[in-house]
């Protein structure tokens, strides 16, 4: 009896040991959310060859994603301010790790393309829009082309027609037959590819497509050069930092007055900063390395958002309780538009 009273404590202590190292390192689904980083722009941006030499600087804000973690990181992260558990469908929907990647890089390059357009916009600078043709944001599992066209592929033509907007191309396709083949041109990580197969009914409609969600993929060409190089920064949320940017390069002002100016937020071509999600995070690391001012998306809180979510708080209502939570002196400065941050600027 004892000995089996020994074996079975035995038993116990491995099966213990066996969770604790799972606990340890065995990844769960979840990922979390914290504290990023705030890197000055003018490392990323070039206007006309060259990077702004300006004393101070602009910073873009991001939020760090770790994961899929361990059940001790899940642990460990909440000792951390302003940390955030999220599962992987929250994330990243349907998407896996390579096809989420590939949207925030469009996401990124979409944001730097606004940025650039509002910039010369507002320095009337000269500039167009060249279109590239559609990206392909999701593939269906029964489209023929999947196996052929991946997330972040660009589709230049169809049967050799090329369009100027994806609506046009969307429309072309519609007037075409369920079952009828079509070679479509494509860019896939810079090299040109053609593929033939067969056009499938879309579900729920009685058209006839590829079986792909895309949009409309355009580059913005100026006379003035302007290269943005974010490397391995993805998302939008860097559209005001980037526009400010490279609008005092191409103006040649000094809008920082040698301090550090933090902020976030995306830009449409017209000037508006719309919200972006975990700024509280961002106002934390902003202010750790030294900003003087922080720019935060004062987008409308409307009637009908409160209908839905009755406690909603907008982007400067949680950048400001988050200055106030980590008794920071740094500025918290509402913005709807590029012209709120200018004004700014040059009265402050």
């Amino acid at each position: 009896m004892n000995k089996n009273k020994r074996l079975l404590r035995h038993l116990i202590l491995v099966m213990i040991l066996i969770i604790g190292l799972a606990f340890c390192l065995v990844p769960t689904h979840y990922y979390v959310e914290g504290v990023g980083s705030a890197e000055n722009t003018s490392q990323f941006v070039k206007v006309g060859g060259q990077r702004d030499r300006h004393q101070g600087h602009f910073m873009l804000t991001t939020v760090g994603i770790q994961g899929p973690v361990t059940g001790l990181q899940l642990l460990l992260s909440k000792a951390q301010p302003f940390t955030e558990i999220i599962s992987h469908d929250e994330l990243m929907g349907d998407d896996d790790t390579a096809a989420y990647d590939q949207i925030q890089k469009y996401y990124m390059e979409s944001s730097i393309n606004a940025a650039i357009e509002a910039a010369y916009q507002k320095a009337h600078q000269a500039y167009h829009t060249k279109y590239l043709g559609v990206y392909v944001m999701s593939i269906l599992e029964q489209s023929t082309f999947k196996k052929d066209l991946s997330i972040g592929d660009t589709i230049t033509a169809i049967d050799q027609h090329q369009f100027k907007s994806a609506n046009k191309f969307v429309k072309y396709v519609q007037g075409l037959k369920v079952n009828q083949p079509v070679t479509i041109s494509y860019e896939h990580r810079g090299h040109h590819q053609t593929a033939t197969h067969r056009l499938i009914k879309l579900p729920k409609s009685r058209y006839a497509g590829l079986g792909i969600t895309l949009t409309d993929h355009s580059k913005v060409v100026t006379k003035i050069p302007v290269k943005i190089n974010a490397g391995e920064i993805g998302g939008p949320s860097a559209g005001l930092m980037f526009t400010l940017q490279v609008y005092n390069q191409l103006t040649q002002r000094n809008l920082t007055s040698g301090r550090k100016i933090a902020g976030t937020g995306t830009m449409d071509s017209g000037g508006n900063v719309g919200p972006i999600g975990g700024i509280d995070k961002k106002v934390l690391i902003a202010s750790r390395e030294g900003a003087k001012v922080f720019f935060a998306p004062d987008d409308p809180v409307t009637k009908a958002i409160l209908k839905v979510e009755p406690h909603y708080q907008n982007n400067y209502a949680i950048a400001k309780a988050a200055a106030k939570k980590i008794g920071t002196k740094m500025k918290i400065v509402p913005v709807k538009t590029l012209d709120d941050a200018l004004n700014y600027l040059m009265t402050n």
